[in-house]
């Protein structure tokens, strides 16, 4: 559904000399072009750009931007993936919006994806989904190691954020397992990049945001592909175990894939992301849940293939050693690897279906540090989300190790060896996402009061003050890189760092 009908239509702000570009023939003006370019997942922010680039080369991509440098006043450009944003990071108000898939429709061998078995990497382009990078890598027996949960988001998108999973504690996020970038500078330069070739660039767009470059290629570490997991789903009610668990776990050898959620009393024992648990085995933990009020779910999975399927239930067995999960409350999946890293696909089309998906989405996703998480469960799960029980979609909690984290990167990170992500993946209606959002301030508010130092991931601030604050010892980096790449400002003006609102 367009939203342009329920917003004033920008003036259309850019120069008429672009009518005589190469370029002009691929800008869209039209309502279902700017439409799309106005919404994110969020569908909370909706800004509405004065045209829309389709392109069907890099080329197009140069030209834009060289010639918004060119001008006395520039406009803003920013590359928009598969839109998964939630607070307008991809739009660009009075600017244009580059349509990135409209590249994958011009290859000409048709696949943006080259796979080196030789080299054990993929050379992938900034627009394919990371659901086809898997289905390329894997016809080659091979496969990335970092991924995100929902994998129908673009490689340029993720990279310039971070990308990360239950892998990340043992493999790093996805912005770790770069060999090289091609990227397209806010000056319009094309350059190709890694840590021993402009190695500035390199670091500054991974992690970035977008501001410094759009990516255009990206060179992706492959490892040989397993072929099915084990999949274990145990059950606490006591946060202090629930987490030295899963620090335990992260600590150890031979796990692949670490995460945790929460179930809440006033909330089904299943959610769209994960429908674990049979019919009776709901019923137990309903009874738990009336008991407790609140449970906490680690997730931990084994990889396997033909060469390990008969010793994969021992390994399993020694992982749960020595935990203190409830007793009972321990289940198990077996799926093959794609329907495991695919599984949050199976939630999305449920809620298509229902209607349920594009609705606001205001989410939060925090990075906090290990030392005070404990304080963070007892004031904003227990305190804030569960009295208020306003919450509705997931709840994640999981640890992350700094040390697959490089710190020369744009990505920042609490300062600890361990530190949890938290995503409070709300849910709304156009009526209430406000009271979500609300609540979403009150719980920064809370971590601000009780000194406890989070960062925000997928960051989105009003000020630049706050902006410094986020950034910290890195501002002073992060502004210099902006002055290399991006001297005119031209790139990413939805993330409101250098374009403040």
């Amino acid at each position: 559904m367009s939203i342009i009908g329920n917003l004033r239509p920008s003036k259309n702000s850019l120069p008429c000399e672009i009518d005589s570009l190469g370029v002009h023939a691929k800008l869209r003006y039209d309502l279902d072009a700017i439409g799309l370019a106005s919404t994110d997942y969020g569908n909370i922010v909706h800004e509405i750009p004065s045209a829309v680039l389709y392109p069907t080369s890099i080329d197009d991509i140069i030209e834009l931007i060289k010639f918004s440098n060119e001008c006395p006043l520039p406009f803003n450009v920013a590359a928009r993936g598969h839109g998964h944003s939630v607070r307008g990071q991809a739009m660009a108000h009075d600017g244009v919006v580059v349509n990135m898939l409209s590249l994958k429709k011009h290859y000409k061998n048709g696949n943006g994806i080259r796979v080196s078995t030789s080299g054990n990497y993929a050379d992938v382009g900034g627009e394919q989904l990371w659901i086809d990078v898997l289905n390329a890598t894997l016809e080659h027996g091979l496969a990335p190691l970092s991924w995100t949960d929902y994998l129908y988001l673009t490689v340029g998108g993720t990279l310039s954020n971070a990308g990360f999973s239950g892998q990340t504690f043992l493999y790093g996020p996805q912005i770790s397992n770069v060999l090289e970038l091609d990227v397209i500078t806010g000056k319009g330069d094309f350059m190709t990049c890694s840590k021993d070739q402009n190695s500035e660039l390199f670091y500054a767009v991974l992690g970035g945001l977008g501001l410094f470059g759009i990516i255009t290629r990206a060179r992706i570490v492959l490892a040989k592909a397993p072929k099915r997991v084990k999949w274990v789903r145990m059950i606490y009610s006591d946060f202090s175990i629930f987490t030295r668990d899963q620090e335990h776990l992260i600590s150890t050898k031979g796990l692949e894939y670490l995460e945790g959620s929460l179930l809440m009393d006033y909330t089904p024992a299943h959610n769209w992301r994960s429908s674990f648990f049979s019919p009776s085995n709901e019923s137990q933990i309903i009874s738990l849940l009336k008991k407790h009020g609140i449970l906490y779910c680690l997730d931990m999975v084994k990889y396997y293939d033909d060469e390990t399927a008969n010793s994969v239930d021992k390994d399993v067995q020694m992982l749960q050693e020595g935990l203190n999960f409830i007793p009972g409350f321990t289940f198990m999946r077996d799926e093959t690897y794609v329907d495991f890293l695919n599984r949050v696909r199976r939630g999305e089309i449920t809620l298509k279906s229902k209607g349920l998906w594009d609705v606001p989405n205001p989410w939060l996703n925090l990075l906090v540090p290990k030392s005070c998480i404990l304080d963070f469960n007892a004031g904003v799960f227990v305190d804030i989300i569960h009295r208020q029980k306003k919450t509705t979609g997931p709840l994640l909690v999981f640890p992350l190790t700094k040390i697959v984290w490089d710190d020369k990167m744009s990505a920042v990170v609490p300062d600890e060896d361990i530190f949890y992500s938290v995503g409070l993946l709300h849910s709304g209606s156009f009526n209430d996402w406000q009271d979500l959002d609300n609540q979403n301030n009150e719980i920064l508010e809370f971590c601000d009061r009780a000194g406890i130092k989070i960062k925000q991931y997928l960051p989105h601030y009003k000020s630049k003050e706050e902006w410094i604050k986020h950034f910290g010892p890195k501002w002073n980096t992060f502004q210099e890189r902006k002055a290399q790449f991006d001297p005119r400002m031209i790139l990413s003006p939805g993330q409101n760092i250098f374009n403040y609102v």
